[in-house]
């Protein structure tokens, strides 16, 4: 490893579960609520809680570049195929933001008090954030213990949000579930608890409060300062027609065989079904293939992923966008292309998806799903399409609000597979991708069949 031993990687991450001061004294309690908590942490942390305000974890939007527009982009407006987009749903969705008491488009991102310290802080593994509370803990949170008790963070503490984005366990990553808590090698080689025992800040370097590495769905446009090479070599592998693979192969599309390994992944969600008068229905893994409410799933596991060139930007849908419903509307896809010197092949996982949108605007509709007058309150389409879209602030400002006619498009959305890296004896072989392997469409990839056979072996420009 270039920039950090394994020793020293080891000893970060077994010392981190604990604070350099014993806060029992500072923190007295008792507290009846977060933000009582968050005053007194500020007394002497203003400057760390300045320092988060600034951070895409506290705000939700990052400014980014995507082609021919510079945006301001995040959780707060982006549009997913999953439960589609926060606005009018902010007390459920904001329960995984580190913060306190965000509720509608009035919560003031200025106030200090609101910083939830505890959500990456814990170590006691008893702090849970109330469901459909607009990020507020459970009222049998002892908070005077939690506070009493923080520490730096572990893998549990990033999980608490990560690991069941999308309202579960492992339902939009793919390569980030439950599991990943205490993985074992087969699960992950960096993470295994009996092993490297990496935790998320080992790779995911953070200085004042400023965490590398973005995903995707919601930064296609940010940077990510955070790769393979930060710790390995460029041409890692003692075989050298190996390492000529790495101009053009991502490290993950070998050692990344397959996601979902332990915890089922969903990979299609169609709303359209929703409100059919029919049994809910589960697959064999225990999973909802059909709810009355959301509509119709399917969920994998031991996933093999999807390849496309990536050169280390994408693109995506801006709230307000023009589509072609006659198409699938892709949501976030990455850039690149065989001709790209820039880009490499990488692992994706696919989520596909059917949701609504206006027949009439030709644009897709951000519906107001939890609470009064959503869709799993009335059932009924209209009155959410309308309700949502008056309170999505992106469409308020640009002018746009629900026409009154719906139906239903195809869309999909790429998400980048980074983990659960497999041990070396497990990574993809040669045969697995050429002579009769069938891991890479090579024609999709823009060659004229395997490489190898055709002694294609380097790249082409794209004709």
């Amino acid at each position: 490893m270039k920039t950090m031993t394994l020793f020293m990687v080891f000893a970060l991450s077994s010392s981190l579960a604990y604070a350099k001061f014993d806060h029992k004294e500072a923190l007295t309690g008792p507290f009846t609520q977060g933000t009582d908590v968050t005053s007194q942490c500020i007394e002497c942390h203003e400057d760390h809680a300045k320092e988060f305000m600034k951070s895409s974890h506290w705000t939700w939007e990052l400014k980014q570049e995507l082609p021919g527009r510079t945006v301001m982009r995040g959780k707060k407006n982006s549009i997913n195929n999953f439960c589609v987009s926060i606005s009018g749903n902010e007390p459920r969705c904001t329960s995984c933001h580190a913060g306190y008491g965000w509720k509608d488009n009035s919560f003031d991102f200025s106030d200090m008090t609101k910083v939830d310290c505890l959500v990456c802080h814990d170590t006691t593994g008893t702090y849970v954030k109330e469901p459909a509370g607009a990020g507020e803990p459970m009222a049998k949170v002892d908070l005077t213990r939690v506070a009493q008790n923080v520490g730096q963070p572990v893998r549990d503490n990033c999980g608490t949000c990560h690991f069941y984005g999308g309202g579960g366990d492992a339902v939009k990553h793919g390569d980030l579930d439950s599991s990943m808590s205490y993985p074992d090698k087969a699960t992950d080689v960096h993470m295994d608890t009996d092993g490297n025992d990496f935790q998320c800040q080992s790779c995911h370097t953070t200085e004042s409060h400023q965490i590398t590495g973005n995903a995707m769905g919601v930064s296609p446009g940010g940077e990510t300062p955070i790769g393979c090479e930060n710790c390995h070599d460029s041409a890692p592998h003692q075989n050298k027609k190996l390492n000529t693979h790495t101009a053009a192969v991502a490290c993950q599309t070998c050692h990344i065989p397959f996601f979902a390994k332990n915890e089922p992944t969903k990979m299609r969600w169609d709303w359209s079904t929703a409100g059919e008068k029919r049994p809910e229905t589960k697959d064999e893994y225990g999973k909802s293939t059909f709810m009355n409410k959301k509509g119709s799933f399917v969920w994998q596991k031991n996933v093999p992923p999807q390849y496309a060139w990536y050169n280390g930007s994408a693109d995506a849908y801006m709230a307000g966008d023009k589509i072609d419903p006659k198409g699938v509307v892709k949501l976030t896809y990455p850039l690149g292309n065989i001709g790209d010197a820039k880009a490499k092949i990488y692992p994706f996982k696919v989520h596909t998806g059917k949701q609504i949108y206006d027949t009439k605007l030709n644009i897709i509709i951000t519906p107001k799903t939890y609470g009064e007058g959503g869709y799993w309150d009335k059932y009924d389409w209209d009155l959410a399409a309308d309700l949502g879209m008056k309170a999505n602030a992106t469409m308020v400002e640009k002018g746009l609000s629900y026409s009154g006619q719906h139906d239903f498009v195809e869309t999909e959305m790429w998400w980048r597979i980074n983990h659960m890296v497999s041990p070396k004896d497990q990574a993809l072989q040669c045969n697995d991708c050429h002579n009769k392997g069938q891991r890479l469409d090579w024609k999709a990839l823009g060659y004229d069949g395997d490489p190898m056979k055709n002694k294609q072996g380097k790249r082409h420009t794209v004709k």
